[in-house]
């Protein structure tokens, strides 16, 4: 079972304009520290930031019009506190006390992020999808009900009509797709917004790949300050994350689809 949303699904707008915010960071410095939250709808995005750098609100503006329109934007800009920032003086360590699992993504995940890929490419809106053995389900927005059905005639297709979504009708929030990013994998902490020192990400980014790799599932956890998760040193760990990044073409990429691609 797997449900899969795509890039214009309101809370994975906020998801992109947390990660095109990151990639300002990163363009100004090779290591900054920053985690971002966003709330988005109805006209509005709210954006928190926590950061050792500033940013250039022209730049913000325009990330978040390019990914979500012509929409008001409050944004706040804060330093990041001062005694979590000691944590990181003597190279990275982790940033946080946390839980990791990495699972090796099944058939039935990658037959769904195909459908909702193909989907995607066709209709270009807010869509939601979710296969479970021979039940499949498919919510798409701005796309007319027969049309879908006569793709999909197997499919359970937008079972109360045509619809319109988007943050005009349903409010996103950042983290909140991380099913969908993560599948199997998923744990307590969200994959977006944040710099590569920050475990959440650079650990759940090393663990799902080390899953892929073998086949076997990986689990792992850490104390805020550790240098090492088990035998593997975090700043080996913060590299693998930052290559994976890079692979895909940055933060925002990355948050599109997540990491069941």
């Amino acid at each position: 079972m797997f449900e899969k949303v795509n890039p214009s699904h309101p809370d994975k707008l906020c998801d992109r304009i947390a990660g095109a915010i990151v990639d300002i960071a990163y363009a100004q410095t090779d290591d900054p520290r920053i985690a971002v939250e966003v709330l988005l709808g109805h006209g509005i995005c709210h954006i928190i930031a926590e950061t050792d750098i500033s940013l250039p609100l022209y730049e913000i503006e325009a990330a978040v019009e390019r990914i979500a329109g012509k929409v008001a934007v409050d944004y706040v800009e804060v330093a990041q506190d001062a005694l979590l920032a000691r944590n990181q003086e003597q190279g990275f360590r982790c940033g946080d006390n946390g839980i990791f699992k990495g699972m090796p993504v099944t058939t039935e995940q990658k037959a769904l992020t195909r459908i909702a890929k193909d989907i995607y490419e066709k209709y270009g809106s807010d869509g939601k999808y979710i296969l479970d053995v021979d039940r499949l389900i498919l919510c798409q927005s701005n796309a007319p009900t027969e049309e879908l059905q006569a793709a999909y005639p197997c499919a359970e297709v937008n079972p109360l009509g045509d619809w319109t979504g988007g943050p005009d009708v349903d409010t996103g929030a950042i983290n909140r797709k991380l099913g969908s990013d993560m599948a199997d994998s998923v744990t307590g902490g969200g994959l977006h917004g944040k710099d590569l020192s920050k475990a959440d990400v650079s650990v759940n980014i090393w663990a799902w790949l080390k899953a892929q790799e073998t086949g076997e599932p990986v689990e792992a956890c850490c104390a805020i300050g550790d240098d090492h998760i088990g035998k593997t040193s975090y700043g080996e760990i913060v590299e693998s994350a930052r290559e994976y990044i890079k692979s895909l073409g940055g933060f925002e990429k990355f948050a599109e689809w997540g990491l069941v691609r």
